[in-house]
């Protein structure tokens, strides 16, 4: 039998890992698993943009960007979010790009991670401070640190919002006006990194405890869940320091969530059972909690392949300058828990790749990416959002060591 290592070691994409970056083409080196690439928005329509997911049937995408600015003025710190319909070849079906991205976000607002309800078509949530936020909670690189400041401006909620109407045409979905967003979660406090089960019920969040953050002298992050049909809230994952980004497993068993318990400033990643009462599906807690990755790394922006195998995450593994894509097996064929995965390298381009998201059926890969060429005045490559076609089968062979499972037969 091959042990996991060896099988890690025939595959394609860690043979593509052993060649020096500088000598591959991010094409060639991304191949088997990635291709057909659409880059989706451009630094002629966005400053930057980035953290997008689709819905469930690949209708739309729900992204955070930052618009030009008037001329003269300095582009906002902060994201506002923007709904866009999948735009597609009128004899091909295949996805081309995004059609009229509409801003959902009031103006002058921070927002960060949006979501699409699994079972009610066109609504989605996402963070929002509505208002301005305070101005000395701005995100964004440090030089005099050298490290990335993560924002949890107190005014940041949750709500929810829909297109007035939406309309499909033979190229795609597109959005006209928006409603007022209504508030889902609204405490004290930051709540934002917003998901929703694959059934709806469940809102997972994350929630600063001011005080507990003033007494360590960082913010101290919590995973809650809300259970929508009891309208009750449950802290999950309470671990001293930031736990956050949290996402359900396709089977609604698990979460897989990002953490810097260790305020090291990096992130590790874990994944916990949820508990739930037979019957009710009142959620008791957490049945126990597993440790993805331990090093020397920021890894963050963990994602479920729709198989619930394995997780793609982004990292920091090969320099903080160059954030890449990796795959991470976490269960193996029998559904038990792995320990000792080793990560597989996806995106190979310079400059950040990162925040990678499966379409449901896990045929697309979508990202926020650098590797376009620079725009005129630009110092380095905006990151804007990419899209690639996935090879199922050579991704389960580099990851797993084994085909993907057979179709379920009707």
């Amino acid at each position: 039998m091959m042990t996991r290592m060896t099988r890690h070691l025939t595959s394609l994409a860690a043979l593509a890992i052993a060649l020096p970056a500088a000598a591959q083409d991010w094409k060639t080196a991304e191949a088997p698993i990635l291709s057909n690439y659409r880059q989706l928005t451009t630094a002629e329509s966005f400053v930057r943009a980035g953290e997008a997911y689709f819905d469930p049937e690949t209708d739309w995408v729900i992204f955070q960007a930052v618009p030009p600015p008037p001329e003269g003025e300095e582009p906002s710190p902060h994201y506002s979010m923007y709904l866009a319909g999948i735009m597609l070849n009128e004899d091909t079906r295949e996805i081309t790009g995004l059609i009229d991205a509409v801003k959902v976000s009031v103006n002058d607002s921070a927002n960060t991670c949006g979501w699409f309800h699994p079972t009610k078509p066109g609504i989605f949530i996402y963070g929002t401070t509505i208002i301005p936020p305070s101005e000395d909670n701005v995100p964004g690189y440090q030089r005099d640190t050298s490290t990335y400041r993560w924002a949890f401006p107190t005014e940041m909620d949750i709500y929810a919002s829909a297109p007035k109407e939406a309309l499909r045409t033979e190229i795609g979905m597109l959005a006209y006006g928006i409603n007022t967003p209504r508030p889902v979660v609204k405490r004290d406090g930051y709540d934002a990194e917003c998901s929703l089960s694959p059934d709806g019920r469940y809102l997972l969040y994350v929630h600063v405890d001011e005080e507990r953050s003033e007494r360590i002298g960082r913010a101290d992050g919590n995973i809650w869940i809300r259970d929508q049909e009891l309208n009750q809230d449950i802290g999950l994952i309470g671990a001293e320091g930031y736990d956050g980004g949290p996402f359900f497993s396709p089977d609604g068993n698990w979460i897989v969530y990002r953490s810097d318990r260790k305020g090291d400033n990096l992130l590790q990643l874990f994944m916990a059972e949820i508990a739930y009462e037979e019957g009710t599906g009142r959620v008791l807690g957490v049945k126990r909690e597993i440790q993805l990755t331990e090093n020397e790394h920021v890894n963050w922006a963990p994602f479920w392949h729709p198989s619930g195998r394995f997780i793609i995450y982004s990292t920091s593994e090969v320099s903080h300058r160059n954030y890449e894509v990796f795959a991470l097996e976490v269960f193996n064929e029998d559904g038990l828990p792995v320990a000792d995965a080793e990560p597989v390298r996806i995106t190979h381009a310079d400059g950040f790749d990162g925040l990678p998201v499966f379409n449901a059926d896990g045929s697309l890969m979508m990202w926020t990416s650098q590797r376009a060429p620079k725009s005129p005045g630009e110092e380095r490559p905006s990151s804007q959002l990419w899209l690639a076609d996935v090879n199922t089968d050579a991704l389960f062979r580099a990851v797993t060591g084994g085909p993907p499972p057979a179709a379920d037969e009707d």
